[in-house]
């Protein structure tokens, strides 16, 4: 049986972040996080871009944008959405999810999904850098993953 797996290297690779200006305190522990993830296994920082988009809600759009590029190998979506007293988690939360898979499959190049669903500020935090780690590092390492693995299919 033959297994196929992607590297966790990305020199020589280009990546582009998009990630939402809402809850800025919780998005920009994820892209440092994201960042230093890339730089630490080969990606040179000239090769990393990072556009910002209003909220979560705008990040699909974009990111579609960006995974149609030939000169982006993958795409990491950062973002928090934080549950509050009406429907509007629910909402924002389903859409930002189907998007981006959604661009992944339309564009068959990698998307990752580092958007954090969360109920409170506290477990954002958590995702965002504490005790649970981040998440922004996590869908860095699977880009790194899944743009190598790509490139043997």
């Amino acid at each position: 049986m033959e297994i196929v797996e992607g590297e966790l290297t990305g020199e020589g690779k280009t990546f582009a972040m998009v990630a939402g200006r809402f809850n800025d305190l919780i998005t920009s522990k994820l892209i440092d996080g994201a960042v230093d993830c890339l730089i630490r296994h080969g990606v040179l920082s000239k090769d990393i871009s990072l556009y910002k988009v209003p909220g979560a809600f705008e990040i699909p759009l974009v990111a579609g944008k960006l995974a149609e590029k030939d000169d982006i190998d993958g795409v990491i979506a950062l973002g928090a959405v934080i549950r509050g007293s009406t429907p509007h988690f629910d909402y924002v939360a389903s859409e930002v999810t189907k998007g981006i898979a959604s661009v992944s499959l339309n564009t068959g190049k990698p998307v990752l999904f580092g958007v954090l669903t969360c109920d409170t500020i506290e477990q954002a935090l958590e995702r965002a850098g504490t005790k649970a780690g981040n998440k922004g590092w996590d869908a860095a390492l699977g880009a790194l993953e899944m743009v190598s693995l790509m490139d043997k299919i």
